[in-house]
């Protein structure tokens, strides 16, 4: 995500949504195309290849260069509703920082132009709230860019659930063991905060970078709904000379059942993060970004499944053209946002004691020793870094919300 681009020069509707199938390929708007933006751009690129969508702007605060574009001539603005106006666009995709989501969403559904909007969609459920309210009110579509809920393993495993695979399901636990260097943190003014300029930010481990593991533990839990979040505990911890955090757990608890994610960006061997489903009479394994899935069960010998992948902006354009189920609506992330809005109502993120994080020579980032172990811990057993015994993790560190 880059920086925000003008909102809405131009206030007022432009147009309503159409009625009916959208005619393709659909015109595209991308706000924000560097940094994680440049993969939207790529894909929209190779949508366009398959006639599904036409790139018909690009909204940012300095124009893309002749290279950046791959030569191609696209229109430029950084006002990104007078951008809307005169593209035509049916689609935008909202890449940019976290704060700008709902006033940039709702300036396109003013126009009644369908919405891709990177996660999290908003930093606090209020803002939530009020995006969801402005888009339901506008009719236009909006889906949430969680991919690895694009993965075709998600409505695989459910059917092992639900058909009782596992036997009865006891929890389900997320881990996510990754590495970022000190620069990471230095990338945007909003990159590492919790508020900028006193608007919420909320850019922590669990709410932003593995946020899919957050995601994707709810959605295999069948847990969407707000209403379906009972309680959240947190233990929100930072290495890095941030003001978020970026070693971290969280402890859900639905009316389903209970589930415990862990993450760090500190690393002593980055891996792929998972999804772990724990049962009476087994366990399935989730690599998400990846779509492996390992399902260990009693009386079987563990099985390995790859699955497939329908992209998200893809599946958009079907929805729009061809009435294809949409994926992502934002009613399938209330409960992520509830934890999000757990993790803005806890305490500031407690620092690491100096002698609990060491810095790598020649790689410029910070290193927790022992924490891939805790985060591996969490995901198995669904306890809190501080029930594990992690030395620099003490119980008093815990909010309940």
């Amino acid at each position: 995500m880059t920086a925000a681009p003008r909102r809405d020069r131009h206030p007022g509707d432009r147009r309503t949504a159409p009625a009916g199938p959208h005619p393709l390929p659909l015109p595209v708007v991308l706000a924000g195309a560097r940094g994680h933006g440049r993969r939207h751009l790529d894909n929209i690129r190779r949508l366009q290849d398959k006639g599904l969508v036409r790139l018909a702007g690009i909204c940012e605060l300095a124009p893309l260069t002749e290279e950046e574009l791959d030569g191609r001539n696209v229109e430029q603005s950084a006002d990104f509703g007078a951008l809307l106006d005169t593209t035509g666009a049916a689609v935008a995709v909202i890449c940019t920082p976290i704060p700008t989501h709902t006033d940039l969403a709702l300036t396109a559904a003013r126009r009644g132009v369908h919405l891709l909007l990177e996660k999290p969609p908003a930093p606090s459920y209020a803002e939530f709230r009020r995006m969801t309210d402005g888009v339901a009110a506008a009719g236009v579509v909006c889906q949430i860019g969680f991919q690895s809920l694009g993965s075709h393993a998600v409505p695989a495993i459910r059917k092992l659930i639900a058909e009782g695979a596992l036997g009865r399901v006891t929890g389900i636990g997320g881990a996510g063991a990754w590495a970022r260097d000190e620069a990471y943190f230095r990338r945007a003014p909003w990159a590492g905060r919790r508020r900028l300029d006193g608007v919420d930010v909320v850019d922590g481990v669990l709410t932003n970078p593995l946020a899919h593991a957050v995601a994707t533990a709810l959605a295999l839990a069948g847990t969407a709904r707000a209403e379906d979040v009972t309680d959240v505990e947190t233990e929100l911890l930072r290495a890095n000379a941030i003001e978020s955090d970026d070693t971290s757990c969280v402890r859900v608890t639905t009316t389903g059942g209970r589930i415990t994610v862990a993450a760090t960006l500190c690393a002593e061997q980055p891996g792929e993060p998972y999804v772990l489903v724990h049962g009476t009479g087994g366990r399935i394994t989730f690599w998400y970004k990846q779509d492996r899935v390992l399902v260990q069960r009693a009386g079987h010998g563990p099985e390995e499944l790859r699955y497939g992948r329908t992209d998200l902006l893809e599946n958009l354009a079907e929805h729009l053209g061809a009435g294809a189920a949409l994926l992502v609506p934002p009613a399938s992330t209330e409960a992520f946002m509830k934890v999000v809005e757990a993790i803005r109502r806890a305490p500031d993120p407690v620092p690491l004691p100096p002698d609990a994080w060491e810095t790598l020579p020649g790689e410029g980032r910070r290193v927790v020793p022992g924490v891939d172990g805790f985060v591996a811990a969490a995901a198995d057993t669904l306890a809190l870094y501080s029930e594990l015994g992690a030395p620099w993790a003490l119980p008093k560190e815990v909010s309940t919300r």
